[in-house]
């Protein structure tokens, strides 16, 4: 359904456009003359426009001008009566897209929106899968059987049956005397969840799946309901705010056309704003404004625009705390909390890393031009390394597991997958036993450390990674205070922490 305004000055005639557009599914206004067409577009959004050239003392091409010159991005259809193509010229070289001669057939004024609507829609559909390009998640995250996962998508469906609400309607405008819509536009408050969970449980993946729930219970089409994903620390703070709400053009130095932002791309859909905690404190309440009122304003624009979707942020930083710190708008975070999802981490979910993992090694295994001999799988797991698979703590949750399997099925050149080559360091066989060895290390500690030599190569490295990796977790991340555990010198620790690549989970432990 798309929103149209007709401007023309003939009652009956506007009255037969309207009731066909109407009966065509469309919200409807109408407006007798050019001026109060223009007060009608400044308060409200519109899809498109369809006006008469020749409206009494006003011209209509001169509106169409005025419109362009203030942004209107819609569809622009003119009429002409007087059986000559140079007005309707005139009009398109000010901006309109199509025209119409005079006496006009309803059913091609019809069939012309539809096309034209549609060349919008293919068009702001183009746009958007540039831009978000680089946004693409895979759907492996979805696999899992434990009871922590299935309670989470049930959560999930359950919430993805809230519809958004309708933007209010225009119908009740008419020309000749009735309503000209003062005030601002309104799209009303939008529906919002918010997702929690470590690095890597699968937020993204998850803000999909719900997405794809809307568009399956809802049973609307994904070109009428798009899925923008927002990485908020990713966006260099000089352009996020033209990135999510667009700008006129002249509105900077560098702003030589005007650019539509994701808000206004997520319309009918839904925008995902990942990393939300990372958002910079005046951002935050431009951001509130959307989701309280449904509106915002492009950078240089003169008029409010009226949004229809639905907000899913997500964030892996403590919102409380940070309330507390002064780095988030408490306003934001009850609006944004609403509806909360809580997802497990990987190593809670039991028996699903190595579902996973058997999956995503298939393929990619086939990726890579592998393949498996009489049907087989490409590649598959032992069972020591699915038992390394499920012995390991996985810190950084489901993408540490999806770039394990990417790098075995890589570098692995056996078919059958072994402990050794997952480079995991629990799948060492280093196996912590109940304490029978007195003063082992000089302080009086007990502990025996057991290797099970069946399952493979032991290396040196994985050993040393291991201890430092749980002596990193006992101290929740502090550095000098796990080397002190291990009886090494701080840079000594320091410098085997960037060898071995545990920088991100220093910082992750430490935000626990």
């Amino acid at each position: 359904m798309a929103r149209i305004l007709i401007v023309e000055d003939e009652e009956n005639l506007r009255f037969s456009i309207r009731q066909t557009l109407l009966r065509a599914g469309h919200d409807v206004a109408d407006a007798s003359s050019a001026s109060q067409a223009w007060e009608i577009t400044r308060a409200h959004d519109f899809d498109a426009l369809i006006t008469d050239i020749n409206l009494g003392s006003e011209n209509g091409i001169e509106l169409v001008g005025r419109l362009r010159d203030d942004s209107f991005d819609g569809a622009i259809v003119v009429m002409t009566g007087f059986g000559t193509v140079e007005s309707a010229v005139a009009a398109m070289k000010r901006g309109a897209d199509d025209y119409l001669q005079k006496p006009i057939s309803l059913e091609e004024l019809s069939i012309l929106m539809d096309r034209l609507l549609d060349h919008k829609r293919t068009k702001r559909q183009l746009n958007l899968l540039q831009r978000m390009e680089h946004t693409r998640e895979e759907a492996t995250g979805i696999i899992g059987e434990s009871a922590a996962w299935k309670q989470t998508l049930r959560l999930a469906e359950r919430i993805s049956a809230a519809p958004i609400p309708e933007r209010v309607s225009v119908s009740g405008m008419a020309g000749g005397g009735g309503r000209t819509g003062g005030g601002s536009a309104s799209g009303g408050a939008l529906p919002t969840i918010l997702l929690l969970g470590e690095t890597g449980t699968g937020k993204g993946l998850l803000a999909r799946y719900i997405h794809q729930a809307v568009l399956r219970n809802q049973k609307l089409r994904p070109e009428d309901a798009p899925f923008v994903h927002v990485n908020c620390s990713a966006l260099p703070p000089s352009l996020v705010e033209s990135e999510l709400f667009g700008h006129e053009k002249g509105a900077f130095t560098d702003a030589k056309s005007h650019r539509i932002g994701l808000f206004e791309m997520a319309e009918g859909g839904t925008i995902f704003l990942d990393e939300v905690g990372d958002m910079p404190l005046d951002l935050q309440a431009k951001i509130l404004t959307v989701v309280e009122e449904g509106t915002f304003r492009r950078i240089g624009g003169s008029r409010d625009k009226s949004i229809r979707a639905r907000v899913i942020a997500a964030t892996n930083q403590p919102l409380e705390e940070r309330v507390e710190q002064g780095k988030f708008r408490r306003d934001l975070l009850f609006r944004l909390n609403a509806l909360t999802i809580r997802i497990p981490a990987l190593r809670d979910r039991e028996g699903d890393a190595v579902l996973m993992a058997s999956a995503m090694l298939e393929r990619f295994a086939t990726e890579y031009g592998r393949s498996g001999s009489r049907g087989a799988p490409a590649m598959s797991l032992s069972e020591a390394a699915k038992q390394a698979i499920r012995r390991h703590d996985w810190p950084g949750n489901v993408r540490e597991l999806i770039n394990m399997c990417q790098r075995v099925a890589m570098l692995c050149d056996a078919s059958v997958v072994e402990p050794v080559d997952l480079g995991l360091a629990s799948s060492s066989g280093l196996v912590p036993q109940p304490a029978r060895v007195e003063g082992l290390n000089g302080n009086g500690h007990a502990h025996e450390l057991q290797f099970n030599f069946d399952s493979g190569i032991h290396r040196a490295e994985d050993v040393e990674r291991e201890l430092i990796v749980q002596a990193l977790r006992r101290t929740r991340g502090n550095v000098s205070r796990a080397a002190k555990l291990i009886g090494m010198q701080r840079s000594s620790f320091r410098y085997r922490v960037d060898r071995y690549g545990l920088q991100s989970l220093v910082q992750e432990i430490a935000k626990r």
